[in-house]
């Protein structure tokens, strides 16, 4: 797939990996369709600033992500203007760090648990369902879902210091999506799930969480992942661009980009001797 004239919908586009994804299909040519929520105003405000003088007159829509009839609203408006979907990050998501939020059976987390699941598994469910139909408009559509290893982690071992239990449930629900709605989309519709570890925007050095942490505690989340290091967002647009554009022949699959995080834990011991 070519990405210039091509239209893309980017959920999760005011912060981090979704920002850097977003800016990054806009360079190579990309019609943007960008939800907007409450939570990040500012973010928001500055997302529409810097794409709205664009030649590729991107749109813009307030949308709860997490509501159905605004799900279809939204669909409703690109189908009006636009026709079609080439493009799908399914990349919303919520979690609650355990470093920063504590438990859940803390008052100010009463409504923590349900948050994390209606917003990084129902809602991404909503919009897949909801933009099916116009991606299978186009000749040809990559949808990626953009997860976290905290579905293969859990909260267990230093992981646990950044992914709640929620957040981690999650997670590990949406690799059933993904291969369910390869096989439903396809041949047509490729669907892949990219599932990032500690990224720097992302349970990663510029985040609250990570700012919460002894040096201890980062020294153990850096020697648990063999490459001794946060990754970047730049790193996982270059994945994401290599779905879209490179991968014809890929669908149903999850790449991880977690800088080997998730085989970080065991060490490969010396062959033995052996007794024969």
């Amino acid at each position: 797939m070519k990405f210039k004239n091509k239209t893309a919908l980017v959920t999760g586009a005011t912060r981090g990996i979704g920002l850097a994804i977003a800016k990054s299909l806009a360079a190579k040519g990309c019609r943007l369709i960008l939800p907007l929520y409450d939570d990040w105003p500012d973010a928001s405000k500055a997302l529409q600033e810097k794409l709205s003088c664009s030649k590729q007159k991107h749109i813009f829509i307030q949308t709860d992500l997490r509501n159905r009839n605004d799900v279809n609203t939204m669909v409703s408006i690109i189908q009006e203007k636009v026709g079609s979907l080439d493009i799908l990050i399914n990349n919303i998501e919520r979690g609650g760090m355990p470093v920063v939020h504590g438990s859940y059976n803390q008052e100010i987390n009463r409504d923590q648990w349900q948050l994390e699941l209606d917003t990084t598994l129902l809602a991404k469910k909503l919009i897949f369902e909801a933009c099916l139909p116009l991606l299978k408009e186009a000749e040809q559509a990559s949808v990626i879902n953009i997860s976290s290893i905290a579905g293969l982690t859990g909260r267990t071992g230093p992981a646990g210091l950044l992914f709640s239990d929620g957040y981690a449930a999650a997670n590990r629900g949406i690799a059933s999506f993904t291969e369910n709605w390869a096989r439903i989309g396809a041949p047509s519709v490729r669907v892949n799930e990219l599932m990032v570890g500690l990224i720097d925007t992302r349970h990663g050095k510029k985040t609250r969480g990570w700012q919460t942490l002894t040096s201890k505690q980062k020294k153990q989340l850096l020697g648990h992942t063999l490459l001794g290091r946060t990754g970047t967002p730049k790193e996982v647009v270059k994945t994401v661009h290599f779905l879209i554009s490179n991968a014809d022949y890929i669908t149903g699959t999850v790449i991880r980009v977690d800088g080997g995080f998730v085989l970080g834990g065991e060490e490969v011991p010396p062959m033995p001797d052996g007794i024969i």
